[in-house]
């Protein structure tokens, strides 16, 4: 429905409640008297009322409430058409029966025109008299049926004509105008009276903009506002026509609340995620500043993350607005309420301990440090119980809402899984350290008579004519293991992450590398490698050392007699003179870089293996080369991958190193 309409009156006057109240226009008193007969003559379902010019007519409507009007064409100082359009610029929808014979084809069409319920004839009027009856009956009850379906609207619903005065409210628009007006009120009460003057705290407001821009502009338009008088949002459509506008609202105040704790939630989310992910805040910051997120949630006084120390309960780190408690205070165990958590192993949720849990009012937490309410959830670290990450308060709630236990258990998780990867990491850092000195010491040890062999070999190679080929065999041997004592300190010492990257030319990276390289029966072909390489250099060249090392050594069979850390991946498939190609390009971007050869490739079946430390498939290989090659990749937080290339050998594609 988008026009205003007016509401069948269900109480008439004394006497009345419940009859069909009909006001009859017509002069003619044969024609009164028989139409009132029809009506009244036999039943008490109507009253009638008659008036004989339409003046008379539209300043009773005015001062009453009728369910139909029923009028003559010809009256005295205007026809029936005009009546009823002055009927319908008050009241859309009333019932409206012309009952005449004074009229043609075109004073029935003008009446349909002007919105006319129903057209009855006057001749003959003895028949036609219970036929208007019929018409008036089936009309109304129509009426009351609309009107009864408006009222059951789960929306609420006014109208107001051109004037702003209300032509009708269902119960539902009725209520919601009585709680602004501070009184109850019925469809009567608002008939005709002008919307600014019932209801002055619309001014000024977006409602009044809204309704007044439908009106003049005949666009139909929806909106939500709040209605600061009733404290409400509202969800409004406004549909104009020329006779007025139709408004239908519902109270949106819980959705808008809904979402307005959505939106808290999606703030306080992104909050967490901020402060974890900072690098620059070590780990007792980033716990201080998710208790203070916690506590600003909860709104409770206190929270803390606490350790678990034999029977004692340590405070680690504590937010506390009361001042009682701080970090390094130690309480016995028994005396907390997270010794619950701590036994049960499970977040505990006290919104009220007296009623809750009464058992634990006995304790020194409730009855001395007079904790009322505790929200805490334990904190596990390699599968036991490390402490509790808790917040409580000394005044019970209603309740913890499922967002704010499943909150304090996200963060009481992130805290876990902190500390759990902090103790590896310095697990890690203690081994490495170890297998560092070791390596250091070992290296130290094999490299001092190492050197007094090059020497000693020289020496003899100078006094002595002996054998040439033992004594370049010899030397290969010597030369292996200084080059495995270099392998095994590379990887003794690689691993760590880098942390302080920094940016230089891609080229001169791969110059450095290519020139370490025993590469006479190699090329290299570079692809827009003009670019920046961003992180660290010293590891960098020796990646590109170790896969261009792969390369030439397995690609050229004149070089396989030299071969040391390389994967031996077959024999060459065209003669002894080949020589490979190496090439270095980009991926685009600046994903990356890879590293490809023309040589004879990698199985398909040991490319996962290739990469393993020790693996090999050359009697002089040590097969250390590509696992530092790995090692410097996951250091950078890259990742490697191995395939065929374009001319059947292998490709390294590093992905996740920025090369621009």
């Amino acid at each position: 429905m988008d026009t205003p309409v007016a509401t069948p009156n269900r109480h008439g006057a004394d006497g009345t409640a419940g009859r069909v109240r009909v006001l009859y226009v017509d002069e003619d008193c044969d024609d009164i008297t028989a139409v009132k007969e029809a009506l009244t003559g036999s039943t008490d379902e109507f009253t009638v009322t008659v008036c004989e010019t339409a003046d008379d007519a539209i300043r009773t409507i005015e001062n009453a409430s009728y369910d139909c009007v029923v009028s003559e064409y010809q009256l005295p100082d205007r026809d029936g058409i005009e009546l009823l359009r002055a009927v319908r610029e008050r009241s859309f929808d009333l019932p409206f029966l012309l009952f005449t014979d004074k009229g043609d084809e075109s004073v029935a069409s003008n009446a349909i025109s002007a919105g006319v319920t129903d057209y009855v004839t006057k001749t003959p009027l003895s028949e036609q008299t219970e036929l208007l009856r019929q018409r008036i009956t089936a009309a109304v009850a129509r009426y009351q049926e609309e009107a009864d379906i408006l009222d059951r609207m789960t929306d609420a619903f006014f109208a107001v004509d051109e004037n702003w005065e209300f032509t009708y409210a269902n119960e539902r628009g009725r209520r919601v105008i009585g709680r602004v007006m501070g009184a109850e009120i019925s469809t009567a009460d608002l008939l005709g009276r002008n919307i600014w003057k019932v209801l002055p705290s619309l001014e000024g407001t977006e409602f009044s903009k809204q309704y007044r821009q439908a009106m003049t502009q005949q666009e139909p338009t929806s909106f939500e506002a709040y209605f600061e008088p009733l404290q409400t949002w509202f969800e409004v459509s406004v549909y104009p026509s020329p006779a007025g506008i139709s408004v239908y609202f519902r109270d949106i105040t819980e959705r808008h609340k809904h979402e307005k704790e959505i939106r808290g939630r999606e703030r306080t989310l992104r909050e967490i995620y901020r402060v974890i992910s900072r690098k620059d805040l070590d780990f007792e910051d980033k716990v201080e500043r998710l208790l203070e997120i916690g506590q600003t949630v909860l709104g409770t006084e206190t929270a803390a993350l606490s350790r678990i120390d034999g029977d004692m309960y340590v405070f680690e780190i504590v937010r506390d607005r009361t001042g009682a408690i701080e970090a390094g205070d130690a309480v016995p165990l028994d005396a907390t309420n997270c010794e619950r958590a701590v036994v049960e192993e499970k977040t505990l949720v006290l919104a009220d301990i007296a009623e809750d849990r009464p058992e634990l009012t006995e304790r020194a937490g409730y009855a001395e440090m007079g904790v009322s309410c505790y929200l805490g959830t334990p904190v596990v670290v390699d599968g036991s119980v490390y402490g509790t990450f808790c917040f409580y308060g000394t005044e019970p709630r209603d309740s913890f809402s499922e967002w704010e236990v499943t909150l304090v258990e996200l963060m009481g998780n992130w805290v876990s899984y902190e500390q759990e990867r902090e103790r590896r990491e310095q697990e890690l850092t203690r081994e490495r350290n170890r297998l560092e000195e070791f390596a250091s010491v070992v290296s130290h040890d094999l490299r001092n008579p190492l050197n007094v062999a090059f020497g000693r070999l020289t020496l003899v190679d100078e006094a002595y004519d002996g054998d040439p080929e033992h004594v370049e065999a010899l030397r290969r041997s010597l030369e292996r293991m200084d080059e495995l004592i270099d392998d095994v300190l590379a990887l003794a010492r690689g691993g760590h992450k880098v942390i302080d990257a920094t940016e230089a030319s891609l080229d001169d990276i791969i110059t450095a590398a290519w020139d370490t390289v025993e590469s006479s029966d190699a090329t290299l072909e570079r692809v827009d490698t003009d670019a920046r390489i961003t992180g660290d250099q010293t590891r960098l060249q020796q990646l590109f050392e170790n896969l261009f090392r792969n390369s030439v050594e397995h690609g050229s069979t004149s070089s396989r007699t030299e071969s040391d850390d390389s994967v031996e991946h077959g024999g060459s498939p065209t003669g002894a003179d080949d020589t490979v190609t190496v090439r270095v390009g980009t991926l685009s971007d600046g994903r990356g870089f890879y590293v490809a050869d023309d040589g004879p490739g990698i199985p398909e079946d040991e490319r996962d293996e290739v990469f393993e430390r020790g693996y090999t498939t050359s009697e002089d290989g040590t097969g250390f080369g590509l696992a530092i090659v790995s090692e410097i990749v996951d250091a950078h937080g890259a990742r490697i991958t191995v395939s065929e290339s374009e001319d059947g050998g292998t490709r390294f594609d590093v992905t996740g190193i920025q090369v621009e």
